[in-house]
């Protein structure tokens, strides 16, 4: 199904529309725009965590403030999205592999939903490990 862009509706915008807009599409191009979300969440992630690391080069004081940090509700709010993103990117690259050698390329909707229950599933494990062993 094709939409026809808004005339007024700049190039970018139309860009993002038709990389991220789910509506009217199958479970295939969803799971292929939220890998792409997920992916550049990812690469995000571990430049701000060199970032974070590189505070540790100034001692002690630079260790008690990244303790600080840890320590914080938002922290732990951005260890849950980080595992729930690297969990549906790692799921949804195995079951594209799978495809890929031609496994289950017919169950390609029933897969990506059994992956994506164990997904839910592991990260709701490891939400109930960090909240009570930390």
């Amino acid at each position: 199904m094709t939409r026809k862009p808004i005339q007024h509706e700049s190039l970018w915008r139309r860009i993002l529309r038709a990389w991220f807009d789910p509506r009217g599409r199958d479970t295939g191009l969803v799971a292929f725009a939220l890998n792409r979300i997920t992916g550049i969440g990812l690469v995000i992630y571990l430049i701000l965590h060199l970032i974070v690391l590189s505070s540790l080069t100034g001692g002690e004081a630079g260790w008690e403030s990244f303790l600080q940090l840890a320590r914080s509700p938002l922290f732990f709010l951005f260890d849950v999205a980080l595992f729930g993103a690297l969990l549906y990117h790692a799921l949804n690259g195995i079951r594209v592999t799978l495809i890929g050698v031609g496994i289950g390329a017919r169950q390609q909707k029933t897969l990506f939903y059994a992956l994506m229950l164990v997904g839910v599933l592991l990260l709701v494990y490891a939400v109930w490990l960090m909240a009570t062993v930390a």
